[in-house]
């Protein structure tokens, strides 16, 4: 008898300490997050652990393509959650390297801005959960522009010559001079895609600085007065000089999502989906959005923005899907036609 008790008392405590390494309703273990570095706050990473004894083992990549020639060698594993591009995610999908979401895991889902669901790279909602937009805004500063901007085209003002900065992402610049000649962003036809370019090639007198790292700096100092920005760095435009004007384009705005998805053979789906539930809730998606400066899209979110930063983080209310187009993948052919485009307007620059 005494041996038995022994025996049922081991195979309690085997049991027990089974059920403390599965983590009980909390859970525990590890996430490997693989994403870009800083693309969340400490506190946000460290309030997880603490709430489900999951630790996050962040890795980071520089390139999408980076990731998904990692995410290809381990055959949809390594990783349990990955934050990309839309563009590189649309490739993910089709080689099968994402799982498919069982969004009843997800109990803050209905939190999504509509606005950023259904597009192009994911466009049943299958499998991925937007984390933040880049939104194509015009950022100027009143005192060294004569007259208000309110779209693309403005910027071919003479009165702007040698006044103007721009990223140097093909797509978007070329892509705003599309949307100038009405067009879409993802068109494939190259005669049109041509047009675009040598109205480009107009623009150029007025241009001063073409530069993806840091161009804000270039306009809150006064060495251009009209720039075309990354979203980041139009957040932290406004926030440095809130005199400066901020510009949804006339024309139409352009955008891009940044979304998570689960690997198809992801060494633990649960953790990602407790992260993934846990920053879909408004009052850690708040803090994301406001650390990451990009744009929310987290609909129940908005309202706990700072005021500080809400006008530079969310969308005016009036819009609709029919003001946005996102900036998608298009044929090998109209691509090699938009770099050519891109190459000559930028020699006409120098």
């Amino acid at each position: 008898m005494k041996k038995r008790f022994c025996f049922l008392l081991a195979m309690i405590l085997c049991v027990s300490l089974l059920a403390g390494c599965s983590g009980g309703a909390g859970g525990s273990g590890e996430l490997v997050l693989y994403t870009w570095e800083g693309m969340f706050p400490q506190e946000v990473l460290d309030g997880f652990t603490e709430e489900t004894g999951i630790a996050v083992n962040y890795a980071n990549f520089d390139y999408d393509e980076t990731m998904l020639a990692k995410l290809e060698a381990a055959e949809g594993g390594d990783y349990d959650l990955v934050i990309a591009d839309d563009y590189i995610i649309e490739t993910v999908i089709q080689q099968g390297l994402a799982q498919k979401l069982d969004t009843g895991k997800l109990e803050n889902w209905g939190c999504v801005n509509p606005l950023y669901q259904g597009q192009f790279f994911d466009p049943g909602d299958e499998y991925t959960v937007p984390y933040g937009a880049g939104v194509q805004t015009i950022v100027y500063d009143p005192t060294a522009v004569g007259a208000g901007i309110e779209g693309y085209g403005d910027l071919w003002d003479p009165a702007l010559a040698g006044n103007v900065g721009l990223i140097a992402n093909y797509r978007v610049i070329n892509g705003m001079a599309l949307k100038v000649l009405g067009e879409s962003y993802n068109v494939e036809d190259t005669a049109v895609i041509r047009a675009a370019g040598e109205k480009l090639l107009e623009l150029a007198p007025n241009v001063r600085l073409i530069k993806d790292d840091n161009l804000q700096d270039d306009l809150l100092s006064g060495e251009v007065g009209a720039a075309v920005l990354y979203t980041s760095q139009a957040t932290v435009a406004m926030a440095a000089n809130p005199d400066l004007e901020m510009v949804f384009p006339k024309e139409g705005i352009g955008f891009g999502i940044m979304a998570q998805f689960i690997p198809q053979n992801a060494p633990n789906p649960e953790a990602a989906y407790q992260f993934m539930d846990y920053i879909l809730r408004p009052e850690v998606s708040a803090q994301c959005y406001e650390f990451l400066g990009y744009y929310c899209t987290n609909k129940d979110a908005e309202a706990l923005l700072p005021e500080s930063v809400r006008p530079y983080l969310t969308l005016p209310d009036s819009f609709s899907k029919d003001d946005m187009e996102m900036i998608g993948n298009i044929s090998a052919q109209a691509m090699e036609e938009h770099q050519k485009v891109w190459t000559e307007f930028k020699a006409a620059c120098e």
